[in-house]
């Protein structure tokens, strides 16, 4: 049997790489350099405020080897991604917010190539980061095209 994976330690792991990939979309840096700067970043934040609240990439609490993962994943294979949710998109994929475009790549990227992870399970995070870092009507919109998308893409 594999090792047991705590939710929480998922989710936190897929708020880093929604992070991380929003970043690499904006700025075009290197993904090796950018994952280096979220994982160095943790040293230098734990005096912040808001610290206390939230988590830290490299607490336990945190699936590392996940965010790696989905966060090189996404860099390495966005373009097939974007191709294979613009069919579900009610807009132009160049329409879309940086933050909803990076959730639905993570998303997708998930719904593809992470078999162990129920669906239902990627569609459910994907809209409570939505509603976490995306727009006011979001999270709908990132329902509305992952309800299409999934049942042809598992």
């Amino acid at each position: 049997m594999g090792v047991k994976v705590k939710p929480a330690a998922r989710r936190n792991a897929r708020q880093f790489a929604l992070q991380a990939i929003y970043t690499w979309q904006i700025a075009k840096g290197n993904v090796a350099d950018i994952e280096a700067q979220f994982l160095a970043a943790d040293k230098y934040e734990e005096e912040d405020e808001h610290q206390k609240t939230e988590p830290l990439l490299r607490d336990p609490e945190t699936d590392v080897a996940y965010f790696r993962t989905l966060f090189s994943g996404v860099a390495l294979s966005h373009q097939e991604l974007d191709s294979k949710m613009r069919p579900y998109l009610s807009r132009p994929l160049q329409d879309l917010d940086d933050m909803e475009h990076a959730l639905l790549r993570l998303a997708m990227y998930e719904l593809i190539k992470c078999d162990d992870v129920p669906y239902k399970v990627v569609i459910n995070e994907a809209i409570e980061l939505a509603k976490r870092f995306g727009a006011e009507d979001s999270h709908k919109f990132v329902n509305g095209v992952l309800d299409k998308a999934y049942p042809r893409l598992r």
